[in-house]
């Protein structure tokens, strides 16, 4: 399970340290595409074969879901680590989720998602999150 949050830099080359505590369950290859909110998402690749399974059974015929599955799939590059512990991201990568310098790494449960630090420092100002708890408590997520 990913969880916590590290800030982190990448450098001139695109190459980003993957915080020591993800590596063993990210494995030696992995998964990075596109996410949602304007970052990256991060499976390992027993996780990303559970969500391609996922996409496999939308139907077709939905405008919606080919968009979903392409926005995801399209984007999707395998990744590994090098011996300091580093990933290449993709320059299209980097583009999408503006990851110039500055990001943050953050755990979400069954995946990784990279952030660039303004963006992620944007995203958590905004909503209440008391509202946002009680649309959870309706869904049966209850604290």
């Amino acid at each position: 399970m990913f969880n916590g949050e590290s800030n982190h830099t990448v450098d001139s080359k695109g190459r980003l340290i993957i915080p020591t505590r993800f590596r063993d369950e990210l494995g030696d290859e992995f998964k990075v595409t596109r996410g949602l909110d304007g970052c990256l998402f991060v499976f390992p690749i027993g996780e990303w074969q559970a969500f391609e399974e996922k996409l496999r059974e939308l139907p077709l015929t939905q405008s919606n879901a080919r968009r979903f599955t392409r926005f995801f799939v399209a984007g999707a590059q395998t990744c590994e680590l090098d011996r300091q512990g580093r990933v290449l991201l993709p320059a299209t990568l980097r583009e999408f989720a503006g990851l110039d310098k500055d990001v943050v790494v953050t755990g979400m449960i069954n995946r990784v998602e990279i952030w660039d630090k303004a963006r992620w420092s944007q995203y958590n100002a905004e909503g209440d999150m008391d509202d946002i708890a009680e649309q959870m408590a309706q869904l049966g997520l209850n604290i």
